[in-house]
């Protein structure tokens, strides 16, 4: 028989079920079904040959309709519905082992159970089996006879795959490619183990914020799977509450760069001489602020020692400015000293050397033994303004500069600032004199001098403390326990957590402060630590001289504010590791509250102490080598041999 023969018998017998009025019987239909589905089959294999003799190769996209099931010829007595059983899962396996992937056993099986016939009636038993072959021959005569509609399904997945990918997920042309079966994603079957590390962090201050120059920001992961530590020491704190992933520590980087890109417009329009609160074009102004100070607090660290005039200064001073409890460094360090070494220099270049290259040194005044340093954050010199300070005697002879006080004043951003240390008269019954030091340094200390009053309608002029947004003053106040000393060590002894209550109780700067007598509109953190005055030098021991003075809280920080809640009290203690003078020296760390400002202020312009920044970061360096080299010829002398 000829090929065209052929083809129009398969014609006929595919298209015979589906003209018919009525539903043959089970057994003619299986038997009808075998011979076709024998067709089918060696048309097939003529198929495939004459693909191969034409184009020379199988094209890939080239979708091929499924293959018919092959029924075995020795069962043709079985029943209707282990054919129908036979065939599904045969069109599965050949939908799931299909290279192009043009379908599969999931939609095969769909098909199978809401399709209708192509009579507009559904088929069942060997009529569904029938309909199916049936459906199945079409489609090969289809390819036989050169159908464009099955050409144009080709043409159509091939020029799918030539798409770009967004043109790929559009929906509303499914039905003229052939997808991939998705699954559905997995759902976890318990609940999931809670994260090591929060995510989760407070704003980024700036006291916290790292310096892009001085960092390397590879994150390392835990000390435990022995890996190098490899970022700066001083901002290791900063990152151990992290997670442990370089896209955080990157992510972090760009989003809070002090250093943000500036574009020509800017430049054009910007005028540091003239700005409001709300301009943008404002060096002190709001936009300025908020990017450095998202939380709009500046953190403040606050330090007073009497000396007692030691010309040996400690080995090391980490401990007085760079305490082990603190979660970070800040942006202010203020050092106010009393009965300070003879060498006023080398006691600055000791406290650069500590604090190191972030910082450099705002300004420095001194009166007489009293000194007072201001070091700031070297990206934070740009918006303070000219620093200021005056100094009052409180001595009945000018010349002899032991008693009184030194103040340094400045404006930042809109915020004014009065730092004051002082040394009162001493003696433990002396209360009238030191009251009387305090009202003459508040009225003699001349300042503001050029500096703009932020808010001249709460100034007073017989007070320079409400002439200040915020003021703190801290130093040797002299102020006793009115108690005996053989009592206080009692109460002393009997102290159980850091309660100094029954001992604050006889404190004279308490009763004078509650009176009103002194320190109008001041505030003091509650103290829990033991009093600083007086030690034996180099140990714990309160005064065992001759004189065997009462122990006393001498050295204190107080601060004021124009505005409530605007400085907030993080830390308030004593340093008791530093025991080269009979007194302990004072700490204490703050948040204050800062305001945008406007550019009539006369700027510092980043003035700071060069030649002070340079020896102390130069020392430094010469310190870390030679901790280098002990280190080395300590490991070198540790090796012994054995004869």
């Amino acid at each position: 028989m000829t090929e065209n023969g052929e083809d129009s018998l398969l014609h006929q017998s595919c298209e015979a079920p589906a003209k018919g009025d009525s539903l043959v019987s089970d057994s003619r239909a299986l038997e009808t079904s075998l011979v076709d589905a024998k067709s089918c089959k060696e048309h097939n294999d003529a198929l495939k040959l004459t693909d191969r003799n034409a184009e020379g190769e199988i094209s890939l996209y080239q979708p091929r309709p499924p293959a018919l099931p092959r029924l075995s010829k020795s069962k043709k007595s079985v029943s209707v519905e282990e054919a129908v059983r036979t065939r599904r899962l045969r069109n599965s396996q050949e939908s799931l082992s299909d290279q192009v992937g043009t379908g599969s056993s999931t939609d095969s099986l769909k098909e199978d159970q809401t399709a209708p016939a192509p009579g507009g009636f559904v088929l069942s038993g060997a009529a569904t089996i029938r309909n199916d072959q049936d459906s199945n021959v079409r489609q090969l005569s289809a390819v036989t006879t050169g159908s464009p509609v099955f050409r144009d399904r080709g043409r159509s997945l091939s020029e799918y795959e030539r798409r770009p990918t967004s043109q790929q997920s559009d929906p509303t042309d499914h039905r003229a490619r052939s997808s991939k079966v998705r699954l559905s994603p997995v759902q976890p079957t318990g609940t999931l183990p809670a994260l090591g590390k929060s995510f989760a962090s407070a704003t980024l201050r700036a006291a916290n914020r790292i310096d892009g120059d001085c960092l390397d920001y590879a994150m390392m992961a835990r000390e435990k799977l022995g890996e190098r530590l490899h970022r700066n020491l001083s901002d290791s704190r900063l990152l151990e509450n992290m997670g442990s992933d370089s896209a955080s520590v990157n992510s972090m980087r760009s989003t809070y760069s002090v250093l943000s890109p500036i574009r020509p417009q800017d430049v054009r329009n910007r005028s540091f001489l003239e700005g409001s609160v709300l301009g943008s074009g404002a060096l002190l102004g709001a936009e300025e602020l908020d990017r450095h100070f998202p939380d709009r607090r500046v953190g403040i660290y606050i330090a007073t020692w009497n000396m007692q005039g030691e010309k040996g200064l400690p080995a090391n001073l980490d401990d007085l400015l760079l305490p082990t409890d603190s979660a970070f460094a800040q942006d202010f360090y203020i050092i106010g000293v009393q009965e300070g070494c003879p060498d006023r220099r080398e006691w600055e270049t000791r406290l650069q050397e500590t604090l190191g290259p972030y910082y450099v040194m705002l300004y420095a005044a001194s009166h007489g033994v009293l000194y007072l340093t201001v070091f700031v954050r070297r990206d934070l010199i740009w918006f303070c303004s000219e620093v200021e300070h005056a100094t009052v005697t409180t001595r009945i002879i000018s010349q002899i500069k032991t008693k009184g006080a030194v103040g340094i004043a400045f404006t930042f951003f809109g915020t004014s600032f009065l730092f004051i240390t002082s040394h009162f008269t001493s003696g433990d019954t002396k209360v009238y004199e030191r009251v009387l030091d305090y009202n003459k340094i508040v009225e003699a200390l001349a300042l503001p001098k050029g500096l703009p009053d932020t808010n001249p309608y709460r100034s007073t002029p017989s007070d320079v403390t409400t002439r200040f947004d915020q003021v703190f003053w801290f130093g040797d106040f002299n102020f006793r326990l009115s108690k005996d000393r053989v009592d206080v060590e009692t109460i002393i002894n009997r102290t159980v957590g850091g309660d100094m209550g029954p001992l604050l109780e006889h404190d004279q700067l308490s009763k004078e402060m509650k009176d009103g007598s002194i320190f109008k509109g001041f505030q003091e953190a509650p103290i829990h630590f033991l009093p600083t005055y007086k030690f034996d030098v180099g140990c714990d021991i309160y005064d065992t001289t001759s004189k065997q003075r009462t122990p006393s809280y001498t050295d204190r920080i107080l601060f004021r504010s124009r505005q409530a809640e605007d400085i907030k009290v993080v830390k308030y203690t004593s340093c008791s590791c530093i025991k080269t003078s009979d007194h302990r020296p004072v700490i204490s760390v703050f948040q204050v509250k800062l305001r945008p400002g406007r550019d009539n202020i006369p700027l510092g312009a980043g003035q700071f102490d060069r030649s002070l920044y340079l020896e102390g970061i130069r020392r430094r360096i010469t310190r870390e080598l030679k901790r280098r080299e002990a280190m080395k010829n300590h490991s070198s002398s540790a090796i012994c041999t054995i004869s």
